[in-house]
């Protein structure tokens, strides 16, 4: 894939007109966008329709963890979105992955769409060692990825969502084909913000990750658009 089929652009942005703006400014060289929780539950179904009429596509970042049936609904109503890529929490077990993978499949058959990229959300990229212990995962951060990913592909999630710190263990451990997305991506010119295990484009590309999300190194950039070139270039080196 080229690097614009990698990169995916957090639209980390609470004003809707602004929203809009942005995938305008970033369009030439962005395809794909992610939508989180606060965006989407301010103005969700909006932005979702507005990408789709530019053409884009769309990692909705909800990160849904509950109980399997209401997971699986969540899922169903996403996939009939037509969504690219959706998460969910692997914390919440292979039983609710399973009902989430069952309700993606049966939601994007009843839209005639394709199935969306299904991935585990393994440990938080702003937590480390100490503030995973504080909750009561105890072991290192690797160790607690490798099992929740592991869990994720037994469930039939198609990756997960991790630092790229681990992208190397998951690939040994459960193939290449199993999909990577790395969140905590920081350019060497940008600042850490309230990531801890973080990482540049170029050494993510070439750990293997398959995408990276990066979001307030371009979307608060002076010019967002020259800052997304930079990446990609980074990304292609």
């Amino acid at each position: 894939m080229a690097a614009r089929d990698k990169l995916i652009v957090a639209l980390d942005i609470e004003n809707e007109k602004r929203c809009y703006e942005m995938v305008k400014i970033l369009s030439p060289q962005v395809d794909i966008f992610k939508i989180g929780i606060a965006p989407f539950t301010d103005f969700g179904n909006s932005v979702l329709e507005e990408l789709g009429k530019a053409g884009k596509k769309v990692f909705l970042d909800l990160k849904f963890h509950d109980i399997p049936n209401t997971v699986e609904n969540a899922a169903f109503a996403a996939a009939k979105k037509k969504v690219f890529m959706m998460n969910f929490h692997c914390l919440g077990g292979t039983r609710m992955m399973a009902h989430a993978l069952k309700g993606a499949t049966e939601g994007a058959s009843a839209v005639g769409g394709n199935v969306p990229l299904l991935l585990g959300v393994t440990i938080l990229t702003s937590m480390d060692k100490e503030e995973m212990n504080t909750i009561g995962i105890k072991g290192t951060v690797e160790e607690q990825v490798a099992a929740l990913a592991g869990s994720a592909r037994q469930a039939g999630m198609d990756g997960v969502v991790a630092s790229a710190g681990e992208t190397k263990m998951i690939k040994k451990m459960l193939g290449g084909e199993f999909i990577v997305v790395t969140p905590g991506i920081r350019p060497e010119w940008a600042s850490h913000g309230d990531q801890k295990r973080v990482i540049t484009p170029r050494q993510a590309i070439k750990d293997g990750s398959d995408y990276i999300v990066v979001g307030r190194p371009i979307i608060q950039a002076a010019d967002p658009l020259e800052a997304a070139k930079k990446i990609l270039e980074e990304m292609e080196e």
